[in-house]
């Protein structure tokens, strides 16, 4: 029984946890379990996010491969857990967009900042005053005649392309959400 109590948490139990606990699928759980480092790493930093599927996601697609990138181990990394799901609950509570936040992020990468001081000092904050994005929206029709006789046509597809406008106006910082809604 001693012996049990002071065996780590084996890679297949944990994988098995992060399933079942946070909601991972078998694949990250194996990703984020094939180092002790990398299963630490998330086990920090979901203590500080609502959603760890997306911190997973991250450190699988953004944090690894620029770690590998840049041949450097997890523990040298100048992103701490905590910041990584702090910049997480910027995009969930709407204060950057996904895209924004790869900007962001590779600034952390690069810098170590916190992902709020460089929202802030970069002036990155996501627009989602409506009236603000109606302006753009106005500006994109009124630029875009030819879509808009598309639109009205029956063409449901090129909401899409105004959206895009609405982004390139914005310089990516309206919520594409309610950009699609206006």
């Amino acid at each position: 029984e001693n012996f049990r109590k002071e065996v780590p948490e084996l890679p297949e139990a944990k994988r098995e946890r992060f399933v079942a606990e946070f909601g991972l699928t078998p694949y990250d759980a194996h990703v984020l379990t094939l180092e002790k480092s990398y299963a630490d790493y998330f086990e920090e930093g979901v203590k500080h996010t609502k959603t760890p599927k997306l911190l997973a996601n991250w450190i699988i697609s953004e944090l690894l491969r620029e770690l590998a990138d840049s041949n450097t181990s997890i523990a040298d990394c100048k992103i701490s857990a905590e910041d990584l799901a702090g910049m997480i609950e910027l995009i969930n509570n709407n204060t950057i967009s996904g895209k924004i936040a790869k900007t962001v992020f590779a600034e952390m990468f690069a810098s170590g900042k916190a992902p709020k001081a460089i929202v802030e000092e970069k002036g990155l904050v996501q627009v989602t005053d409506e009236s603000e994005i109606e302006s753009f929206v106005v500006q994109a029709i009124k630029s875009n005649q030819a879509q808009v006789e598309q639109y009205k046509a029956g063409n449901p597809k090129v909401l899409q392309f105004f959206v895009g406008q609405v982004m390139k106006l914005s310089k990516g910082k309206a919520n594409p959400q309610l950009a699609a809604e206006a």
